[in-house]
C-alpha cells in the first residue's frame, strides 16, 4: 500500500478538527501547508520517551500508535490509541517535556510539524487555537474513559467498550463504514490497553466471537451485533461525539 501523502494527512487532521471546531478556508489552508518532516518508525520501536523534551508534535499518517506508562519493572499500560488523522502529542505544544511514552504499534508513518509553526498559526487564525483546545480536552475524555473501563469494567466489557470505541473513532474520520475497521493489535498490546493478560485476552475474544458480536481476524474487528456490543461494553459514544 503506497504511503498518503503529506498532504493528505494533514487534510485528515484538518477533517478531525474540523469535526468539532468550525474551520473557515484560509485556516485550513493554513494548517494543510504547515510544513512537515515525514519519518517512518518500525513496529514495536517506542519513538518518545518519557521525560524527553520535544520541539515537534506527532501526527499519524498510516498505522497505529500507542500513548503508555510504564512501571520500574518493565510493564506497560497504554492509555490511549492515535490512528491515522490523529495527534499524538498536541499537549507538548505547550508541555514540551512528555508525560508518557509513544510506541508504533504496527509498522507507522509520521508526520513531525514544529511547535512554532502550530503556535503561529494558531495566533494568526484563533479558531485553530480552539480547534487545538478542544481536540486536547477530547483526547482527555478518552483517556478518562479507558480509566473507567480499566477499573470498574469486567474483562468481556473492557473489550467491547474498546471495539465499540475504536469503531466510532475510525468512522469519524471515514476509515471505515463503522462495523469493520483494521485494529492490527496483537493480544499482548490489547493486554497492555485493557490491563489483562494476553492468555486473559484470548479467552475474552473467544467469548465475544462464540456470542456472535464480532468476527476477529489477523488484524480487523467485524462488528456483528452492534446494539449487544456496545450494551457489553456499556458504551455510549457521547464522549466521542466530537471526536
Amino acid at each position: 500500500m503506497p504511503y498518503p501523502s503529506n498532504h493528505s494527512a494533514m487534510a485528515l487532521f484538518v477533517q478531525r478538527l474540523a469535526s468539532h471546531t468550525p474551520l473557515g478556508a484560509e485556516a485550513r489552508q493554513a494548517l494543510i501547508s504547515l510544513p512537515a518532516q515525514r519519518i517512518d518508525v518500525r513496529a514495536h520501536v517506542d519513538f518518545v520517551q518519557v521525560g524527553a523534551s520535544s520541539d515537534h508534535v506527532n501526527l499519524v499518517a498510516e498505522g497505529l500508535v500507542g500513548r503508555f506508562g510504564q512501571t520500574g519493572d518493565g510493564r506497560r499500560q497504554i492509555v490511549s490509541l492515535h490512528i491515522p488523522g490523529e495527534v499524538a502529542d498536541l499537549q507538548s505544544v505547550i508541555v514540551p517535556q512528555a508525560m508518557t511514552a509513544l510506541t508504533a504499534l504496527t509498522g507507522s508513518t509520521l508526520l513531525r510539524v514544529a511547535h512554532d509553526d502550530l503556535r503561529r498559526v494558531g495566533l494568526e487564525h484563533p479558531a485553530i487555537a480552539t480547534a487545538f483546545w478542544r481536540a486536547c480536552v477530547l483526547d482527555a475524555a478518552i483517556v478518562q474513559q479507558w480509566l473507567v473501563n480499566i477499573g470498574q469494567r469486567p474483562a468481556r466489557s473492557r473489550l467491547a467498550h474498546l471495539f465499540c470505541e475504536m469503531a466510532t473513532r475510525y468512522r469519524h474520520l471515514d476509515q471505515s463504514d463503522g462495523r469493520r475497521y483494521r485494529l492490527p493489535m496483537t493480544q499482548e498490546q490489547l493486554g497492555d490497553a485493557l490491563g489483562l493478560t494476553s492468555v486473559h485476552v484470548n479467552r475474552t475474544l473467544q467469548g465475544l466471537r462464540e456470542e456472535r458480536l464480532v468476527a476477529v481476524a489477523r488484524d480487523s474487528i467485524e462488528i456483528l451485533d452492534w446494539d449487544a456490543l456496545a450494551s457489553a461494553g456499556e458504551f455510549d459514544r457521547t464522549y466521542l461525539a466530537a471526536a
